[in-house]
């Protein structure tokens, strides 16, 4: 492997690495006058990124629904159940510890690289070796071969996690992103060919290598780093700890979102799972667009604030505010037109999906908000506090599961829902406790976009129902007339009921300027190498406004 200087310090103005030749990492911290434009401009990249990697997952799911059946996509499911949580060993822990740290050097990064790798050795081979006991839970010998390949996949995306990591934390978001789009174009374009090709589930294994064979080698190429051969570095013990809290949190999240899985899995078929899963991919699509891709800016954002209390709430609530404004009118929406929206993506063989999604629907927005309690715990430096609530998180949702369970997939679907709003408030609560922020102060920022949600809802569905909007067209265009004139309806009303709740045009001034400031504008920001404000750039960045 290449030394620290070789890996680090060919800074001729072509190539600059992440550390110096020192094994320091360069500065990457904005300017406390650019911070917020820098993030807002970080976010704008990711999002931006997303939405094209949106738009491919959504013309695969298209194509891939017509030429596989359920059966493919629920084996598949079985394994990745379980494949899913090994494969993020470090990817959720480490590039935390790599964000969140204030100091990183050389030795300390390339440490964490080994263990994350040695971590994925044993995990792949755990895999490889319990796939017989997988085919025997599910009564289905085809998980055996898969569980067997997919612990390959655990191996190769371990090598990407802390170069990632180390573009985000030279708040190279752009980079980043680029090549998170490539490697889901890799796995799309791979899946499609070969399931035209006839190789059923396999196409979909195909793809999930190529998607991690793509991201490794670009964030290695691009991070233009390289580890060093392990040894004794400072803060690699204190690192070690706090990514394996934020793992064991993950793992706790994880298991809390794939029991339903499990247990659907288990109790009925592969291809009720299918069905399921599917549903399932929809209903956190929204997710996957908003607060996902920025994860990592706002957990950079806020570490770098947390000692301004008052920069660091108003930082907060504002995110928190577009998200609700979003996933408020995205949730109540799905909820409206969602089995037609499914109907139109996937065909008329998935229609049990679509029943399914609309009970997913009402708990979209209270699952986008939710998630700002994990940027709470991991920013202010208190994941001990967040993997305890995991077990509440835990206990609730799978006894709501099995009590579900007899109701059939919609049941638990329908548990999800429940869930969501049942810890949305504690959850708050219980994550703000420490800096003092209570829940009333988030409620404040974002009852207003619940109660517009639910008053557009109940008038869209009436005049829905009323004057029969849904007798339009038969098939798959007629779900998708029916889909548009309701998403349309529904936006008119929930904007008006917005203004009238909001008494003007706040909501809509704060999103609009949000969206002017996430446009690409190189000339105003000057990056140095490793992304952060160049110090010559000073006077050229705009101060953080009050609000």
């Amino acid at each position: 492997m290449a030394s620290a200087s070789a890996a680090g310090a060919r800074n001729n103005g072509t190539s600059v690495g992440p550390f110096d030749a020192e094994g320091s990492f360069r500065q990457a911290t904005a300017l406390a006058a650019g911070l917020r434009r820098a993030a807002v401009r970080g976010a704008g990249a990711t999002v931006f990124a997303a939405g094209i990697s949106f738009a491919v997952q959504l013309g695969a799911m298209v194509v891939l629904a017509r030429v596989l059946t359920p059966a493919d996509f629920g084996v598949v499911a079985m394994v990745t159940t379980f494949s899913l949580l090994l494969e993020s060993f470090g990817m959720a822990g480490f590039t935390e510890a790599i964000l969140q740290r204030e100091g990183i050097t050389h030795g300390l990064v390339s440490n964490l690289f080994w263990i994350n790798v040695a971590g994925a050795l044993l995990l792949a081979a755990a895999l490889a070796g319990t796939g017989g006991l997988l085919a025997g839970f599910y009564h289905d010998a085809l998980v055996r071969g898969v569980a067997e390949a997919m612990a390959g996949v655990i191996v190769i995306n371990s090598l990407a996690t802390v170069p990632m990591a180390l573009l985000q934390r030279g708040m190279r978001f752009g980079t980043a992103s680029s090549v998170s789009v490539a490697a889901r174009i890799a796995q799309v374009a791979a899946s499609i060919a070969l399931a035209l090709a006839g190789w059923g589930f396999w196409a979909l294994v195909a793809g999930y290598f190529a998607s991690r064979v793509t991201r490794a080698a670009g964030a290695l190429a691009t991070s233009r780093w390289l580890p060093k051969w392990p040894g004794r570095s400072k803060g690699t013990g204190e690192s070690l700890a706090f990514g394996l809290k934020i793992y064991a949190r993950y793992a706790m999240g994880y298991g809390i979102n794939n029991t339903d899985n499990l247990l659907v899995g288990w109790r009925f078929s592969a291809s009720a799972l299918g069905f399921y899963k599917k549903a399932y991919d929809i209903f956190v699509l929204p997710a996957n667009q908003l607060t996902a891709p920025v994860w990592s800016v706002v957990i950079t954002t806020l570490s770098r604030v947390r000692q301004d209390m008052a920069q660091y709430r108003r930082y907060l609530l504002g995110a928190i505010g577009v998200v609700a404004f979003a996933g408020m009118g995205i949730g109540a929406d799905f909820t409206l037109v969602g089995r037609d929206l499914v109907r139109f993506l996937l065909g008329p063989q998935w229609g049990e999906a679509g029943r399914i999604f609309q009970l997913f629907g009402p708990g979209i927005g209270v699952m986008l908000l939710y998630a700002a309690t994990g940027w709470i715990h991991v920013s202010i430096g208190r994941p001990a506090r967040w993997l305890r609530w995991g077990v509440v998180e835990l206990l609730l949702t799978t006894g709501l599961f099995v009590a579900a369970l007899p109701f059939g997939p919609r049941g638990v679907a329908a548990a999800w829902t429940i869930a969501y709003f049942v810890l949305a408030i504690p959850g708050f609560w219980y994550a703000g406790k420490p800096i003092n922020l209570g829940a009333g102060t988030v409620l404040s920022a974002v009852w207003r976009y619940f109660a517009a949600s639910g008053i557009a809802f109940g008038a869209a569905y009436f005049v829905v129902t009323r004057f029969a909007l849904s007798a339009a067209t038969p098939g798959a265009f007629g779900a998708l007339e029916r889909a548009v004139w309701g998403t349309a309806l529904f936006a008119a009303l929930y904007a008006a009921a917005v203004i009238a709740l909001h008494r003007g045009l706040a909501p809509f001034r704060q999103l609009g300027g949000l969206l002017r400031e996430l446009a690409p504008r190189p000339a105003t920001l000057a990056l140095s190498p490793c992304g952060a404000p160049d110090a010559a750039a000073a006077p050229n960045i705009i101060r953080p406004r009050s609000d």
